[in-house]
């Protein structure tokens, strides 16, 4: 079965799409999740709104070192250059940052960001909160207002949503207003 036949219309079974997902190794989740356009990530969101994403864990595994960089493949709705990553990582004090790796980022920049907690637990990925120094082989740390990196990051966050043990959807807004945007991130493991 093809992960977008889950994902029918009003029909999303989001209990078949998530044990399929974990029933995958990691090379079929990344491309299952990577084949998913904008419409599917839109359903796939709504239908995973009483999933709110609370757990850091799924971001950074527990026991991973801090600073150290777990990756998480993407795609996102845009039209054009849809495929990157979002790199997540955990400082000594259980801080998780993270940032943006695409082929646009010597203009764009990495795109910095940190996560926090909101409403009820969920976490939000906030733009404006950047880490103190970057990751394990990670790029510099440079502000979201910077370059060109102020029309895509600054003053944006984005709402994370669990979607099976290695899957998180997420929709991105600016200044507190939700923009068509979505994205849908499946965590490596690692040294897969």
């Amino acid at each position: 079965m093809d992960i977008r036949d889950y994902l029918d219309g009003d029909q999303v079974d989001l209990h078949g799409f998530q044990d399929h997902l974990d029933s995958l190794d990691d090379e079929a989740r990344v491309r299952a999740v990577r084949s998913l356009g904008p419409a599917h990530q839109a359903l796939l969101f709504e239908a995973a709104a009483d999933a709110a994403l609370t757990d850091t864990a799924q971001l950074v595994p527990a026991g991973t070192p801090a600073w150290q960089a777990v990756v998480h493949a993407g795609r996102n709705s845009l039209p054009v250059l849809s495929s990157f990553e979002k790199r997540f990582f955990r400082t000594e004090l259980a801080e998780v940052f993270g940032y943006n790796r695409h082929v646009l980022r010597p203009l764009v920049g990495p795109g910095y960001f940190g996560v926090v907690r909101i409403g009820s637990g969920a976490l939000m990925i906030d733009y404006a909160r950047l880490p103190a120094r970057a990751p394990q082989g990670g790029p510099a740390v440079r502000a979201n207002s910077a370059r060109l990196g102020r029309f895509v990051y600054h003053r944006t966050t984005d709402t994370l949503r669990a979607v099976g043990a290695h899957v998180t959807v997420g929709r991105a807004s600016r200044d507190g207003r939700a923009l068509d945007a979505w994205f849908v991130l499946c965590r490596r493991t690692p040294d897969a």
